[in-house]
């Protein structure tokens, strides 16, 4: 797997998204972004992240001033038709943990690459279920620090896996990019991740 010079900018400081677009090969350069991600009103969480994502890669088309493709991604947690993005404080961590403990909630993740083909975009709906958790649980994650800057205040690829009974849909659209949809993606703007 060839991983020197890049082929993309990736308009995101996500170690997440940098580590899983290695997994398929493929060598990204951040290049952070800064947009407002404040939801409008009724935004529909698939719309939210839709418009965050497609944002994040022309706005990164613009800072990188690179021919290379740029990918913008975002991701939120939808439960009882709120959106949730990385939680404010500990306390928002725990309260949104306790809403989940017991239920399933649905993790949106969305991304869009800005290349020679145009912007093109794609977004995956997974459902995550919980187990019961126990406040003890709930606080000793928290107080870990794991989930701070986690869509939903928690990160299926780290502790917080020991409460999750099942998915329903990517794993790798939970953890933050859906490495199905953009690897396709990817093809269409001339870059194939198997080949890179």
């Amino acid at each position: 797997m060839r991983m020197s010079s890049p082929d993309l900018i990736l308009a995101s400081a996500s170690p997440r998204r940098l580590e899983l677009l290695a997994t398929i090969g493929v060598a990204a350069r951040a290049c952070p972004v800064d947009i407002d991600e404040t939801p409008r009103p009724d935004e529909p969480a698939c719309d939210y992240v839709l418009r965050l994502a497609r944002e994040k890669a022309l706005a990164g088309r613009e800072a990188s001033a690179t021919p290379l493709p740029v990918l913008g991604g975002d991701t939120a947690l939808s439960l009882d038709g709120r959106i949730l993005g990385k939680p404010d404080s500990d306390e928002q961590a725990r309260a949104w943990l306790r809403d989940f403990s017991g239920r399933s909630h649905q993790v949106i993740s969305a991304v869009a690459i800005s290349g020679p083909s145009g912007l093109l975009d794609a977004c995956v709906i997974s459902d995550v279920h919980f187990r019961l958790m126990e406040e003890t649980e709930i606080n000793a994650y928290v107080a870990s620090g794991e989930g701070r800057d986690k869509a939903g205040s928690y990160a299926l690829q780290g502790r917080a896996a020991m409460f999750v009974s099942r998915i329903e849909g990517s794993w790798s659209a939970i953890v933050g990019l859906p490495l199905c949809e953009t690897a396709q993606l990817l093809s269409r703007q001339g870059v194939t991740p198997w080949l890179a």
